[in-house]
């Protein structure tokens, strides 16, 4: 019997996706998957209400019926920027069986609700590129990165250092620092922790970092590792530090192996990382 396609809804919690990139996206898998793969954009990716797509309702309503819908095999999120955050508390309480067995595919804000979903125990959360990604320079081979992986679980897709034996967590950074203390925040023990960041200043990863660290939660973690910090702007004065050397110092001082780098980063190069499912965080 011949294998069903494998099904993809692309929601966007956060910011809108034009419709040129949609199908781009489209055009690229079908090139590449034909009909292995139905690909779907629900139509809340395009609305637009201020700085979100769509309002906090029309967001938190697209996200629940992709995520129910037991004709998906997975959640895709169209791309970050802010709002995943604002979605309705009360969505998680009425996510149903369908929605248990899916795996969800996002980095940046979509952070958000991949940590939630892990702590909660549904589905698979994954760390990986998104729809988006495909307008960077060596964009297709983002999505395809995240599309091999969705559709195969093609290992050459994975960040070099994950195991399977090892749980790890990977997000952007200023992004885990908002969640910590909140219902986002997942089980962090015994778990490697990668995180990457984007126009930060030295002197900000480095106020982030006092607050990462200084996280019961994280200081159980088995260690962390740096994935890029990219486009840092100048400061003024120069920290006359190093991003790695600032993420070393706060590893240091919170008493948590520092394991080196990690492939992940707001780019095109940007690895696959998946959760694993963990308990509320104490």
């Amino acid at each position: 019997m011949e294998k069903p396609a494998y099904s993809i809804a692309v929601v966007a919690p956060a910011n809108r996706l034009p419709p040129e990139t949609a199908e781009k996206v489209a055009a690229l898998a079908a090139a590449h998957y034909s009909d292995r793969l139905r690909l779907h954009f629900h139509p809340q990716c395009f609305l637009s209400a201020g700085h979100f797509a769509g309002t906090d309702k029309e967001r938190s309503d697209a996200f629940l019926d992709v995520a129910n819908d037991p004709a998906f095999d997975a959640v895709w999120f169209a791309r970050g920027g802010y709002g995943a955050c604002r979605l309705d508390d009360a969505l998680f309480g009425k996510l149903n069986r369908a929605a248990h067995v899916k795996t969800y595919l996002g980095y940046s804000d979509m952070g958000v609700l991949l940590g939630r979903l892990a702590r909660e125990g549904v589905g698979t959360s994954v760390h990986g590129p998104m729809p988006t990604d495909v307008n960077r320079e060596g964009g297709e081979a983002a999505a395809l990165r995240a599309l091999s992986w969705l559709v195969d679980r093609d290992s050459t897709a994975l960040e070099p250092h994950w195991r399977a034996d090892q749980p790890a967590f990977a997000f952007n950074l200023t992004v885990l620092s908002s969640m910590l203390g909140t219902r986002a925040e997942p089980d962090l023990s015994g778990a490697i922790l990668m995180i990457e960041d984007i126009d930060e200043q030295h002197y900000r990863i480095d106020r982030t970092m006092f607050h990462v660290m200084s996280s019961a939660n994280v200081r159980r973690a088995a260690g962390v590792r740096l994935g890029r910090m990219s486009k840092i702007p100048p400061n003024d004065p120069p920290f006359e530090k190093t991003e790695q050397e600032i993420v070393q110092y706060w590893c240091a001082r919170a008493g948590v192996p520092f394991h080196g780098d990690a492939d992940i980063g707001h780019d095109a190069s940007n690895r696959i990382v998946p959760f694993p499912m963990s308990r509320p965080a104490p």
